[in-house]
């Protein structure tokens, strides 16, 4: 059993959707969160300086006295996965177990994945799927302007540009008739609602958040470190650039009133 709180860190606001799934999962763990506001995105960035972002991020939370990180970020996940490596915690990104979910919901063996630029380019979901099963076919899709929608409020799926922008992405996988759609960013559960609207009912959702949330939960408990706790557990947030208007934000992500506490760190000295 452990006290030390779970870390999350995320390129901005995204992780909090993680964040909401493990306060769901596991309401009595503390949990430390770290948004990289001030260099948010990641997703248009090299590959070098997306490693030396989350060694920084990583280190910011390794200083909080954490005992797991997240890589709550999809572009993380997949270009700088071996982090776990080279840190002295338990470790995980979204996309491990995001893809063991999606492989076991599919019916037709059709996916599609959509995320930032880096993780489509990467490959990193369609490798893994199709290391846990070669039948299932894998089809990607960046989508560059759902993370700026999201961040400046764009999310309704009564808005017709919000429409709009989603059926541009989509419409090919609606052609192609996949059963699942892999939402490898945590900033798009935010847009389920609309993508539920262009592709129909039918095709099923995984939210990454909530996929790593559940995994979190299972490696805790394997590992003893789960908190003895009888008490809600404390949230602490930060963030790299100003605070300003951080909470709505928050608490549009969180589902909730935001009343925490955000404090802004310089991550460029970790």
């Amino acid at each position: 059993m452990s006290k030390k709180p779970i870390g999350v860190f995320d390129s901005g606001l995204g992780g909090l959707t993680a964040v909401k799934e493990l306060l769901n999962a596991l309401p009595y763990e503390d949990i430390v969160y770290f948004g990289d506001t001030g260099r948010v995105p990641y997703g248009n960035r090299s590959k070098s300086t997306i490693i030396k972002y989350a060694q920084q991020d990583a280190n910011f939370l390794l200083s909080r006295n954490v005992k797991f990180i997240i890589a709550a970020c999809g572009t993380v996940s997949s270009v700088a996965g071996d982090l776990g490596g080279k840190i002295e915690v338990p470790f995980t990104g979204v996309v491990r177990p995001t893809a063991k979910a999606a492989t076991k919901l599919t019916k037709n063996g059709k996916i599609g994945v959509i995320g930032t630029s880096a993780t489509i380019g990467s490959n990193s979901y369609k490798r893994e799927i199709e290391a846990l099963d070669k039948s299932i076919s894998v089809y990607q899709q960046d989508c560059p302007l759902f993370v700026p929608l999201v961040e400046n409020g764009f999310i309704s799926e009564d808005d017709p540009i919000v429409v709009m922008v989603v059926e541009r992405y989509l419409n090919k996988f609606k052609e192609i008739g996949v059963d699942t759609i892999i939402l490898g960013c945590t900033h798009y559960p935010i847009l389920k609602k609309v993508i539920s609207k262009v592709m129909g009912s039918a095709v099923a959702l995984v939210d990454s958040g909530r996929e790593t949330a559940l995994y979190t939960a299972e490696i805790l408990k394997e590992k003893g470190l789960l908190s003895e706790s009888s008490k809600p557990g404390k949230s602490s947030f930060y963030v790299s650039d100003t605070p300003d208007g951080f909470s709505y934000l928050a608490g549009m992500f969180l589902d909730r009133d935001m009343d925490d506490d955000v404090t802004q760190i310089d991550i460029e000295q970790y």
